[in-house]
């Protein structure tokens, strides 16, 4: 039997957590109703923001120019809250929606998510306002982490090449989701130094992650009361509505608050997707049958940037925590790309990433990789390349 999403019956497992499970009958959410969602989180987030920022400004939380930013002129902070707000209004949609009974069904999954993102959004926001010690970022991130661990935003089983599936322990699945949201929040909050683009990348990683999510539901590889789909297209949301005032010359940032918040629906998403599908399907074959994979494709850019910095700040024997300019979009600059055209470089590798996963996951086999690897080559090329040529041009 092969259900289509949104229409045919199919009997499931409820799995609030590790825990008991509840078989009943009911019918994946409609194509109609998560473009809703995304439309109600894009439009509330596009329409608050401007008050938000408005209000920040009377506040005074703002960002000052210094050093180690690169932003010209006093900006706006509190960015955060505006998709926060968007992320509720969406969810409260979803919430009146019929056709998202199943998802709610385990409700401890949804309450858990809304947690841990106010828990992201107070300690980030409270960071921009006031600067908390490394440690402290830290904690806040695990207590969050374990928020939805304890909430059934866990994962429930990892694949492996070669080992296959496994079924975690309790103890085991709860450092694995905590570690996870640790390392997709920095990745996030790093990779937010130019105008846009951290919401620019959340915004494709969501959509791209919404798609992939859709196409598992199809196959019978996930469970119709999965929330990762409806977490996956809401960060996509608020990210698109957020993005009009953020791109270049930005008049509001997003600030920590904001970055954390969005790395931790990515992490919510990806764990609810990536921690629970343990079959493989063609689509999946180079991935080497490990679906936790997936999200490390499409989030490539803040990935790399998160190693990269680690790797630089040990060997210089400096602390983790230490800033500098030396990230991929501070070297894009370097190279002589400008801000626009280093953020737009990064948006599209980030894109084609996505590609590597949806093309192959819906043509249904792993050598459909060789058209957008070859376009990767291209953009890495043109990246080098394009600032030397025109040097060179009299």
């Amino acid at each position: 039997m092969s259900p289509g999403i949104g229409s045919d019956l199919t009997v499931f497992a409820i799995s609030p957590g590790i825990g008991s499970y509840l078989t009943v009958f009911a019918m994946s959410p409609g194509i109609g109703s998560y473009l809703t969602v995304f439309a109600v989180a894009a439009g509330v987030t596009l329409v608050i923001t401007p008050v938000v920022r408005r209000i920040s400004e009377r506040w005074d939380f703002m960002v000052e120019p210094d050093a180690r930013r690169i932003h010209e002129r006093s900006t706006a902070l509190l960015g955060g809250v505006a998709m926060f707000t968007g992320f509720l209004s969406a969810m409260g949609v979803a919430w009146l929606l019929d056709d998202f009974d199943v998802v709610f069904a385990a409700a401890s999954e949804a309450v858990g998510i809304v947690i841990a993102g106010l828990v992201m959004i107070a300690f980030g926001t409270y960071d921009d306002v006031r600067e908390m010690s490394a440690p402290a970022k830290v904690a806040s991130m695990v207590l969050a982490g374990s928020i939805l661990s304890f909430t059934g935003v866990t994962v429930l089983n990892l694949r492996l090449p070669v080992v296959g599936a496994l079924i975690l322990s309790q103890d085991l699945a709860f450092l694995i989701t905590v570690l996870w949201l640790v390392a997709i929040v920095n990745a996030i909050n790093l990779i937010d130094g130019l105008d846009g683009l951290a919401a620019g990348i959340v915004a494709i990683a969501g959509i791209t992650f919404f798609v992939y999510s859709v196409k598992l539901t199809d196959d019978e590889v996930l469970l119709p009361n999965n929330i990762g789909p409806l977490v996956a297209i809401t960060a996509g949301g608020v990210a698109v509505g957020f993005l009009p005032h953020n791109f270049h010359r930005a008049r509001i940032f997003m600030g920590d608050g904001g970055a954390l918040f969005l790395g931790t629906l990515l992490a919510a998403s990806t764990v609810s997707v990536g921690g629970r599908s343990s079959e493989p399907f063609a689509g999946q074959t180079y991935f080497l049958f490990a679906p936790m994979l997936i999200p490390l494709i499409i989030l490539a850019v803040p990935v790399v940037d998160v190693l990269w910095a680690v790797l630089r700040r040990t060997r210089a024997r400096t602390s983790l925590t230490t800033p500098d300019k030396e990230h991929l979009h501070h070297r894009l600059m370097s190279l002589g790309h400008g801000h626009r055209r280093s953020v737009l470089i990064l948006w599209l590798f980030t894109a084609l990433m996505s590609t590597l996963v949806l093309y192959p996951t819906y043509a249904g086999g792993g050598e459909a990789i060789v058209v957008p690897a070859a376009a990767v080559l291209v953009l890495m090329l043109y990246t080098v390349f394009h600032p030397i040529l025109r040097r060179r041009t009299p």
